[in-house]
Parts: structure tokens; sequence; C-alpha cells
């Protein structure tokens, strides 16, 4: 069978369960629980990690529903609609280890201006998971992957020289709701996307850091057996045992050593906060 045909096949499957999580909507739970980035951080793969846990649910079909990011005219049943029955998460407490948790993922949720105060205002007390790599790593496979999916068309140096002029005043506009989506600011912040701390703490204002869970991903994926614990006391879910494979990896050529000076340079200073806010020296600053 084609590719073509079993997309479509997927794809009338999930219009088909979306019918009918709109239709049951009211029976339905929100999430307890959100990955919220850093794209190309390993988002992916902790959702398809989580997957595997007898004591988690995630959206129908899907790793995430895009719905404080790019969907937030949507109602609150539209939302509710693509998460798990009531009673499916009943009846999961009661057949497993007693506390389930229902969540999704969404590598923009960490980036957008917005993203933090809608998720604090529709979920409280909901616990979120950021992960974070070397931002000089993260900014060249994201181009790859952005290349890969045809937003862009640049090469890498000259999408990083074209950043500035892309993203000019694209935040403040979404902030204003002149706009409610931006092509640049959601596929071409290459740069930007990278300066984790300023996102953490708009976070942490949103949510509050005791709901806040972040990994490094270089030391989760090099030794899980040390940090996958912390997710599941973090989720209050069992430790279960799981299999820890790599998603939506992409191979390219090595970055040239000056334009990596040039990066390392710019990210230093944040990332010397970053360590501060953390309390801990990221992995790529070791």
């Amino acid at each position: 069978m084609s590719s073509t045909v079993k997309g479509a096949g997927r794809k009338a499957v999930l219009v088909a369960a979306d019918q009918f999580g709109q239709r049951t909507a009211s029976r339905r739970v929100l999430p307890d629980m959100l990955i919220v980035g850093g794209q190309r951080c390993g988002t992916t793969t902790l959702f398809k990690v989580l997957a595997q846990h007898r004591a988690f649910l995630g959206p129908t079909m899907r790793k995430g529903v895009h719905y404080f990011d790019l969907q937030p005219e949507q109602p609150l049943d539209w939302y509710r609609a693509h998460f798990p029955l009531r009673s499916a998460v009943e009846n999961l407490q009661r057949s497993g280890d007693g506390r389930t948790t229902v969540g999704e993922s969404s590598p923009y949720y960490l980036w957008h201006p917005l993203t933090a105060q809608r998720i604090a205002k529709t979920l409280p007390g909901v616990r979120v998971i950021a992960l974070l790599r070397d931002p000089v790593e993260r900014a060249y496979s994201a181009h790859a992957h952005e290349l890969a999916r045809g937003f862009e068309t640049e090469s890498f140096e000259r999408a990083l020289d074209l950043e500035p002029e892309r993203l000019d005043g694209e935040e403040e506009r979404l902030r204003s709701g002149e706009i409610t989506r931006s092509l640049a600011h959601q596929h071409l912040a290459y740069v930007r996307r990278g300066e984790y701390i300023d996102q953490l703490e708009r976070m942490e204002r949103a949510v509050g850091r005791e709901h806040m869970l972040v990994i490094d991903s270089a030391d989760f994926w090099s030794a899980p057996e040390k940090d996958w614990p912390k997710v599941t006391a973090f989720l209050g879910i069992a430790d279960q045992e799981v299999v820890m494979e790599h998603h939506n990896a992409r191979s390219r050529a090595p970055m040239s050593d000056e334009l990596r000076a040039r990066l390392d340079a710019h990210y230093a200073p944040l990332d010397e906060r970053l360590a501060q806010w953390w309390g801990r020296t990221p992995s790529w600053r070791r």
C-alpha cells in the first residue's frame, strides 16, 4: 500500500475520531501535564517514552493539539475533545497503581510569547516539562528540520543573517493580537529560540517554579536511568521501565568552526544566567 493511501486512511480515521471527540467533549478530561519544548530538544522522544507508560494517556492519534499556540480562538471544549474519556482515566486508575497523568506536547509552547499565560489561566496547577539542548546544535538542527519541511530555503549562515529582519516586530504583533500566527516566529527563529532563560522565566512567572521540570537533553539521553525517575516522580506516577529510542533525528555536515564560535559567544552570557536560574551548569558548558 502506498504512503499516500496510508496517509489518507490515517487522516480519515483522525477526522472521525475528532468528530466523536467533539460529540463527547463534556465527558472528557483536560491534561494535567504538558511538554512545552524546546524545539529539536527531544520533545517527540520524551512523549513517545511517556506513551509507553501504563499510567500516561495522551491526545487521540497525535502528540500535541497546539491549542495554546496556534488554536487559542477555539472553545475549551474543542481542546477537551482531543483527550481521553473520564471513564477511561478512572478505569486506568482502578486497574493500575492509582495515579494517572494526561498530557500533550508542543515544542512551540515554550517559545510563543502568549502561551505561558494561556496555560496558567486554562490549566491551573498543570505541570510542565521543558527540555534543553546545546542552543548552537539546536539552531543547526532546527534549520535542517525547517529546510526539509519547506519552510526554509536559505543556507544556515544566510538564515542567521536574515533572522533579525524576519522576526522584526513579529512577537509584538502576536502579543497585541494584530496577528494570531507568524510563520517566521514559529519556523525561522534559530538563534532566538535557543535563548532559553527568558522563556523559562516567563513560564515560571505564569505557572510557578514548583510546577516546572527542566531536563538537560544530553544528560537525559546519555544516562536515562538517572533522570527518568525524576520525570515519573514529578508526574506522580510509578517508575516503570521503558525503552529509550531517539526520534526525528537528522544528520548533516558539521558546522564551521567560525560559525560555531560566533553562536557560542552569543549564548555565553545567556547560558550563565540559565545556570544561575537552574542551579546547575548546562551540559554544553561543562
